[in-house]
């Protein structure tokens, strides 16, 4: 009798571990950049698994703040840390999955398809270029009826990812713009509106007439919003497909530290404006949060491309994938 009641005793307590563990929550905060993503991702691994993740989509920036405070069990940005910032905050950076930023506009009569050289979207920024039917516009779109309109330029208002790789972008191609405002996950920006969050900005976009910004595409797809087709460095034509992201994301270099920055990418249909997204997780998390925090990353990238594919982001390649669970496992404990 009392073997027996020593075993359900033991029983007993082994179902409340596993009860326990089923009802971790991990709490994280970050990039909106890939959030219509996470949301997904969050959402079945808890139906999974149990483990719940409540996600903060404030930005890139104030993601980095919170890991850095430790308010979050790991943050979320599209602008990665360097291999010194990595060390000083004894974290572990990685990415999760790469994406295309889109020019969007709100011009009544003009459909998606603008072309637009690189130049003229620096110049846009700069001020340079403030009406709808400039010659720098109006010349490679000789068949569009372009109003004589300002145009409402729109930019984050926060510490963004989506910003970093936007200003990455600029920054290769204009001389003038590396020079006079640089890049970054926030800038003085010379001109425009500012919208918080991916969000914000194709909110602002979509309810003004002649706005033009730039917008994470998994947002401008879902949102039904026009959006341009850009030059890129091969010379040819193309739009922020998944297809063309992909191609950008094949000629990143990935370091030890996985700093990886890719705009104005070579390659045919290489899409000038693409980033991977980042995530960023204390070396020294509980053990408990750790072990979850590995659980969940190993869940992703065992089943999350369906997902990331069918909201035109871009998986990474299985031995990326199998690098970064390596070092993860090796990293944090």
């Amino acid at each position: 009798m009392k073997k027996i009641l020593m075993i359900a005793v033991s029983a007993m307590l082994f179902a409340a571990s596993v009860s326990a563990a089923s009802a971790m929550t991990l709490n994280a905060a970050g990039a909106t950049f890939p959030y219509p993503l996470y949301s997904k991702w969050f959402y079945s691994y808890a139906k999974q698994t149990g483990t719940k993740i409540n996600y903060a989509a404030i930005g890139s920036g104030a993601g980095i703040q919170q890991i850095e405070s430790r308010t979050v069990d790991f943050g979320c940005s599209d602008a990665p840390l360097k291999a010194a910032d990595q060390k000083k905050n004894n974290l572990f950076m990685f990415p999760t999955v790469g994406g295309a930023v889109a020019i969007a506009y709100n011009l009544p009569g003009i459909r998606t398809g603008l072309m637009l050289l690189p130049s003229t979207i620096a110049d846009i920024y700069l001020g340079k270029v403030k009406k709808w039917n400039d010659p720098e516009i109006t010349r490679l779109n000789p068949r569009m009826n372009f109003p004589n309109m300002p145009i409402i330029v729109v930019h984050r208002s926060d510490g963004s990812g989506t910003t970093n790789i936007f200003t990455w972008f600029l920054s290769d191609i204009s001389p003038e713009w590396r020079q006079r405002v640089g890049s970054g996950t926030s800038v003085n920006w010379p001109v425009g509106l500012g919208g918080k969050g991916n969000q914000g900005v194709a909110g602002t976009i979509q309810k003004t007439r002649g706005a033009f910004g730039y917008v994470e595409l998994a947002y401008v797809l879902q949102s039904g919003m026009t959006y341009a087709a850009l030059k890129n460095k091969s010379g040819n034509w193309v739009y922020p497909t998944l297809a063309n992201a992909r191609e950008a994301a094949g000629h990143a270099k990935i370091p030890s530290d996985f700093y990886i920055k890719f705009t104005n990418s070579p390659g045919k249909n290489s899409y000038p404006i693409a980033g991977f997204t980042f995530m960023l997780i204390p070396k020294n998390l509980a053990p408990a949060k750790a072990a979850a925090v590995k659980n969940y990353v190993k869940w992703a990238y065992t089943n999350g491309d369906r997902d990331a594919l069918s909201l035109d982001y871009v998986p990474l390649p299985a031995k990326l994938k199998s690098r970064i669970l390596n070092e993860l496992n090796r990293q944090v404990r």
